[in-house]
C-alpha cells in the first residue's frame, strides 16, 4: 500500500511540479548558503586587509609626528643658536663693518670728491688707533691672558678714549 501511495502521488502531475520545484528551491538555498559563507570569508579577509592598513598608517603618521615635532625643536633651537650668536661682542661690529665697508664701496664709485676726503679722515683715524694701541696700558692687557670678549671690549673702550682725547685736541 504503501508503494502504491507514493507511486500514485509521483504519477499526478501537480506532485511532480512541486516536488521539482522544492527540489530546485533546496538546490537553490544550499548554493545561497555556500556563496554567502564564501562572502562572509571575503569580507573577514577585507577587514584583516583595512586593519593592517590602517595600523601602518597610523604608525607612519605618528612617526611623521614626531619627526614634524623634532623639527620644529631643531628649527627652534636653531634660530635661539643664530639670535645668541649675533649677540656676541664682535659680531654686530663685523656686520656694520660690512655694511659699511660696501657703503664706502659704492660712494667711491658714485661720489668724485669722495675719495680724497675719506682717506685724510681714514689716516686721521688710524693715528688715533695707533696712539691708542702703544702705551703701557695696551702692552699689559696683551701680556696678561684674558679672553676674547674681554679684549673687544677693552678694545673698545680704549678706542673711545683715544678718539675723544684726539677731538678734543683738535
Amino acid at each position: 500500500m504503501e508503494a502504491s501511495w507514493f507511486t500514485t502521488l509521483f504519477s499526478n502531475p501537480f506532485a511532480k511540479g512541486l516536488g521539482m520545484g522544492l527540489f530546485f528551491c533546496l538546490v537553490i538555498l544550499i548554493r545561497g548558503y555556500m556563496r554567502r559563507r564564501e562572502l562572509v570569508q571575503e569580507v573577514m579577509r577585507l577587514r584583516t586587509h583595512l586593519h593592517t592598513k590602517l595600523e601602518i598608517d597610523s604608525k607612519e603618521n605618528e612617526r611623521r609626528k614626531l619627526e614634524k615635532e623634532s623639527l620644529k625643536q631643531e628649527r627652534d633651537n636653531l634660530r635661539i643658536t643664530v639670535q645668541s650668536l649675533n649677540q656676541k661682542p664682535g659680531r654686530k661690529e663685523i656686520r656694520q663693518y660690512y655694511v659699511y665697508q660696501t657703503a664706502i664701496d659704492m660712494m667711491f664709485e658714485k661720489a668724485l670728491g669722495f675719495a680724497p676726503a675719506w682717506q685724510i679722515t681714514l689716516k686721521e683715524a688710524e693715528t688715533l688707533f695707533e696712539k691708542s694701541e702703544k702705551g703701557v696700558v695696551p702692552l699689559l692687557k696683551r701680556l696678561m691672558p684674558t679672553s676674547p670678549d674681554q679684549q673687544v671690549a677693552e678694545y673698545e673702550r680704549l678706542s673711545r678714549v683715544s678718539f675723544e682725547e684726539g677731538m678734543t685736541s683738535k
